[in-house]
């Protein structure tokens, strides 16, 4: 196992088209549900906690090398709102194409070829993440991170916070950030002999309700 390719992973400069997406935040910007900097760790507590808890288990199953076709239907019944499923997608096809370039290997090129349209990102995620040699420890991890991550960074362009600030709200995440990718993986090692059922399936369904709104929106500065 290779620290260095969980750096590389984890990396917000990985080019996986994260950046073009805020994880609700610019629709919790507007509604003025995050204002802050405790608004927006209460947003990215709740998140991480959710919809971050599920894209964990999902990566993390992935990367233990569970079908991952199978994995990607379940995350699609795991993703209620159509806006969201979209948006799973074509960061998987995003990510897909770094993943390909950065850690070839069958695995990915079989997921490709099944899902030409683009799998969900969290099961691409585990997918690269043992192409890469990493852990289904490390797959949730890089899914849990990402799930906060994002918004957060997104957070300090919407509302111009301090951007030290806000890496200060990530770290006093940290232990929540630990719990839920061990929860998920723990789930995760379940799922050859229980099926995907086992896989954390928590809701927020603020987000799915925001989700559709924010992609009927004419003006927005990020894609979600």
């Amino acid at each position: 196992m290779s620290r260095a390719a969980l750096l590389i992973l984890a990396d917000g400069r990985f080019p996986a088209g994260g950046h073009a997406h805020s994880g609700g935040m610019e629709a919790a910007v507007a509604s003025r549900t995050v204002h802050d900097n405790h608004s927006l760790e209460t947003f990215c507590r709740g998140r991480l906690h959710t919809a971050g808890l599920t894209a964990a288990g999902l990566a993390a199953a992935a990367a233990t090398g569970y079908d991952p076709l199978a994995l990607d239907e379940a995350a699609d019944t795991r993703t209620p709102a159509p806006a969201l499923r979209r948006i799973a997608r074509r960061l998987g096809r995003q990510l897909m194409r770094a993943a390909r370039a950065t850690w070839p290997c069958t695995g990915l090129d079989h997921l490709a070829h099944h899902r030409p349209q683009g799998a969900h990102q969290p099961v691409v995620l585990g997918v690269t993440a043992r192409a890469a040699g990493l852990t289904p420890l490390d797959a949730a991890h890089t899914a849990a991170y990402e799930s906060v991550g994002g918004p957060a960074t997104a957070a300090v362009r919407l509302l111009s916070l301090d951007p030290f600030e806000a890496t200060a709200v990530l770290a006093r995440l940290a232990d929540d950030l630990d719990t839920v990718a061990a929860a998920a993986a723990a789930a995760a090692e379940r799922v050859a002999v229980e099926g995907v059922t086992v896989l954390p399936a928590a809701s927020a369904p603020l987000l799915d309700i925001t989700a559709e709104q924010h992609a009927a929106w004419t003006v927005r500065l990020f894609a979600s």
